[in-house]
């Protein structure tokens, strides 16, 4: 396993991130998806929607080389110099997310493949605890592609908190404090260290059942909590759902989907895709 130790200083990890973020904006590197956001009030959550009207140009970008050759793993060296951030000890590399919707979402990545469907090791809640002590962010691990993985390298996600201005840290905190989520999930403290942020995370892998690898699930991460929510399937209708959408935050690819979202309520859809039958089954 390669074990580089983290390159940049105790307190510069933010600022080389946003730093990373201009000059990538500069070049063409970082390929912001553009949406329209509004926000749908349902059960007490005012979740936050975007409608992209395109992602043909994300499309383009992912397809396969002419000739038949495999695309690159962008998630293993030598990564895009203009989106690799640094290396977080003991064995992970911060890039920025090509096609972020958030501005400054990063991703930590392993240094050696490792697979998407893989649990979370200690060394993996090592590296994350270094960026969140870094800055205040959600944290984000979804687990396979049934729970919204578009890259089969292991990856955990952090997007700088709150998610909208003005507000909580994410849509879902006032419910999270409420103990009131009404789709199946485990709830637990949020991260101190690694040793407990793993012991929590198995615990609420087998209080969801999700802890036989492969089992498809969302893993979030707060400075005030931490969840696990299993799935049932990876959308809804035509709508794809990641662990964000657990936060209050949904993308969809148009109007008509945001519409669709709206006429349905969104806590429609979070109940469906993790298998809830009922309202308050957790």
């Amino acid at each position: 396993m390669l074990e580089r130790p983290a390159s940049f200083k105790k307190g510069t990890l933010w600022n080389a991130i946003v730093a990373r973020g201009e000059r990538a904006l500069a070049s063409g590197a970082l390929m912001p998806i553009r949406t329209e956001m509004e926000v749908i009030e349902d059960e007490g959550v005012p979740f936050l929607v975007r409608a992209v009207s395109s992602l043909e140009r994300k499309a383009r970008a992912t397809q396969p080389p002419a000739g038949g050759a495999p695309p690159k793993n962008p998630f293993l060296a030598p990564y895009e110099e203009d989106l690799f951030v640094g290396y977080v000890a003991p064995a992970h590399a911060c890039l920025l997310n090509k096609f972020n919707v958030y501005e400054h979402h990063a991703l930590l990545v392993t240094q050696d493949y490792e697979d998407q469907d893989a649990l979370l090791t200690l060394a993996d809640f090592e590296a994350l605890l270094l960026c969140m002590d870094e800055f205040d962010a959600l944290a984000f691990y979804n687990g396979g592609r049934m729970a919204g993985a578009s890259q089969p390298h292991k990856h955990l996600q952090l997007v700088p908190a709150p998610l909208a201005h003005g507000g909580s840290r994410t849509p879902m905190d006032e419910a999270v404090a409420r103990g009131r989520l009404p789709f199946r999930h485990a709830l637990g403290p949020a991260p101190q260290s690694p040793a407990q942020a793993l012991a929590v995370y198995r615990e609420l892998l087998r209080a969801t059942g999700c802890d036989v690898p492969g089992t498809p699930y969302n893993y979030l991460a707060t400075r005030d909590w931490s969840l696990v929510v299993p799935r049932a399937q990876e959308s809804f209708e035509s709508i794809s759902l990641n662990s964000l959408a657990f936060a209050g935050s949904l993308l969809v690819k148009n109007r008509e989907l945001l519409e669709r979202v709206r006429a349905v309520r969104p806590m429609t859809l979070l109940r469906a895709v993790t298998g809830t039958e009922r309202p308050g089954l957790t």
